[in-house]
């Protein structure tokens, strides 16, 4: 297999875990080439570099990582400015504790809400139970401008591409959660937040 000479991510132009690795790339500054590809396909090119043809698959010359967590981490030790953990160890835990329980609380309720094949009657009960926890998690996000932290970070990457699909998965958040709404209309009009769009997701809102 030839390696590849330039920063390449292959990427579902509708996932969120796609789209948070697409947000780090923009929140860096980093020019890669994006190959898009529709879930469910699997290119050669893809099918070489990951045996799982699973995306977000990111290329590095002779590298190849195929764990969103991982690719995001990569990112922020191989691209270290600006930088999108803390500095110090007790923080960055924290930070890697948070990522952990967002994919362990919240994301596992968006897949369902997002898989076509997923019963009506599950994805009621997945919407109120994803609605009712941002909206109790709403407070904390009152007194920083980020998820508990003066300046945007990984957790932020992971969190707003989830925010952003609330239309698409038929949930409004109500007045109590007014931090929150707050925080999601700063983030969104970040620059690197739209650049990190794909074209079907400039169009869910």
């Amino acid at each position: 297999m030839a390696s590849i000479t330039k920063l390449t991510l292959f990427s579902d132009p509708v996932s969120h875990y796609s789209h948070r690795v697409r947000l780090v790339l923009a929140e860096k500054g980093l020019v890669a080439d994006l190959q898009e590809i529709p879930a469910g396909q699997c290119p050669a090119r893809l099918a070489e570099l990951n045996p799982y043809g699973s995306l977000p698959t990111l290329a590095d010359r002779d590298l190849a990582l195929y764990e969103p967590a991982v690719i995001m981490e990569y990112l922020e030790e191989r691209y270290p400015h600006p930088p999108l953990l803390p500095v110090y160890p007790v923080a960055r835990a924290n930070s890697r504790l948070l990522m952990h329980r967002i994919q362990r609380d919240w994301c596992s309720l968006v897949d369902q809400l997002l898989d076509p094949k997923v019963k009506e009657a599950a994805k009621v009960v997945a919407r109120k139970e994803l609605r009712e926890s941002l909206t109790g998690v709403s407070p904390l996000f009152a007194d920083k401008p980020y998820f508990l932290s003066e300046d945007l970070s990984l957790v932020d990457c992971c969190l707003l591409p989830i925010l952003w699909r609330l239309p698409l998965m038929g949930i409004e958040l109500p007045r109590p959660a007014k931090p929150l709404l707050d925080y999601m209309e700063r983030s969104f009009a970040r620059e690197a937040f739209r650049a990190s769009l794909s074209a079907v997701e400039r169009d869910m809102r």
